[in-house]
């Protein structure tokens, strides 16, 4: 899968660095619930994310964790260095209030990504998102091209 080419102004325009962070469980893309989260893995979609970044002009660090405290870290550095941030939080977008505090402070551009739409799902808990007050945009049922569309969303901002 290719992005789509991208004019070479906007390109040069948004020549920035971008946090692609990804919170607990998605480590196991391909590998966990494949019928909700497809068989991409996770270090697929890193290169993905790197690749459709670079077509864009973005310099691309995706990150994945399982620990919450270092979630904390990535977005406390994005705001001090004014990264824009792709955010999938994962369950902690249902119910952190310290990842909410976290986005709040946030003064680049924050896109919130879903692979699937947690709308959608038949979990209630997965309707609250303490991310989407702080989020330019919202990406959700898209699959991994969904991390496509929320970079090439940063590149036009």
């Amino acid at each position: 899968m290719t992005a789509p080419a991208v004019p070479e102004e906007l390109a040069q325009r948004a020549s920035r660095r971008v946090l692609v962070l990804n919170g607990p469980n998605l480590g196991r893309l391909g590998r966990r619930q494949p019928e909700i989260y497809g068989f991409t893995t996770y270090d697929e979609l890193a290169e993905h994310c790197v690749g459709w970044g670079r077509d864009l002009g973005l310099e691309v660090s995706c990150r994945q964790t399982n620990h919450e405290g270092e979630m904390l870290d990535w977005l406390n550095e994005a705001a001090d260095s004014e990264f824009p941030v792709v955010l999938n939080a994962a369950a902690w977008t249902h119910y952190s209030w310290a990842v909410f505090d976290a986005c709040a402070q946030l003064v680049a551009p924050l896109v919130e990504v879903h692979i699937s739409d947690p709308q959608q799902r038949p979990e209630e808990f997965r309707h609250t998102s303490v991310v989407t007050p702080y989020a330019a945009a919202v990406i959700a049922g898209y699959g991994i091209d969904g991390y496509r569309m929320a970079l090439e969303h940063l590149a036009r901002a």
